[in-house]
């Protein structure tokens, strides 16, 4: 999963940034609102976690932005407003959720969670595909009655393609899904991932992840 971070206190975007990768996020962080704007617009992420005020542009507008933009993705907005008007302002405004601050990083990432599973019934906690079953709230993917290891990478590549399960996914939406805005998109890190992933979890001769040429990868049991 790919989320927007935008925050202007440096320490606390770093710890949020690092605290998400831990979870297996891919995070893409800027520091002013404007530029967050921009990037909320122009890129395809799962989540944006955005801070109520930033230079530039401050998050009730962003969220207007991004909304007036089609983009429909969860908005998280972390603010230090508590009164109860405030916090129906910013409902009505098209954020999703919001944690005032001070604020753990596990009730963060719990609505964080409770966030991705709203928009499709294809965000489901426990998938199966095969002899795989991949347990996104705990991380965990079990190859029948045997547990897989997998890295951070891998396991973001597998869950998001367990949720296009029987889906072309092209090489691009992997990149702008899995990998942060940093990657480089002409390396051969997916092909790579894709390689290790398919050693990991194939059980017999039977494929679950497949090239369809030219299009990208699908997973899915034939």
């Amino acid at each position: 999963m790919r989320v927007l971070l935008i925050e202007d206190d440096p320490q606390i975007l770093l710890m949020l940034s690092s605290y998400l990768e831990s979870a297996c996020f891919a995070v893409d962080s800027c520091s002013d609102g404007t530029q967050g704007s921009f990037l909320a617009r122009t890129n395809d992420y799962d989540l944006v976690i955005l801070d109520y005020m930033l230079p530039g542009k401050d998050g009730l507008r962003i969220c207007h932005e991004i909304r007036e933009a089609g983009k429909k993705m969860p908005l998280l907005m972390i603010t230090v407003r508590s009164e109860i008007s405030d916090k129906v302002l910013l409902l009505n405004k098209g954020v999703d959720d919001y944690v005032t601050k001070p604020f753990s990083f596990e009730e963060l990432i719990a609505r964080i969670n409770a966030l991705l599973r709203r928009p499709q019934s294809i965000n489901e906690p426990v998938m199966k595909i095969g002899t795989i079953t991949i347990d996104a709230a705990r991380q965990r993917v079990m190859r029948g009655d045997k547990e897989v290891y997998l890295t951070r990478k891998e396991y973001s590549l597998l869950e998001y393609l367990a949720r296009n399960e029987g889906h072309v996914v092209s090489r691009g939406t992997i990149m702008e899904h899995v990998w942060s805005m940093e990657s480089d998109p002409f390396s051969n890190t997916i092909e790579a991932h894709i390689f290790n992933l398919r050693k990991k979890i194939q059980h017999g001769k039977r494929e679950l992840i497949h090239t369809v040429p030219g299009r990208g990868y699908m997973l899915e049991e034939k």
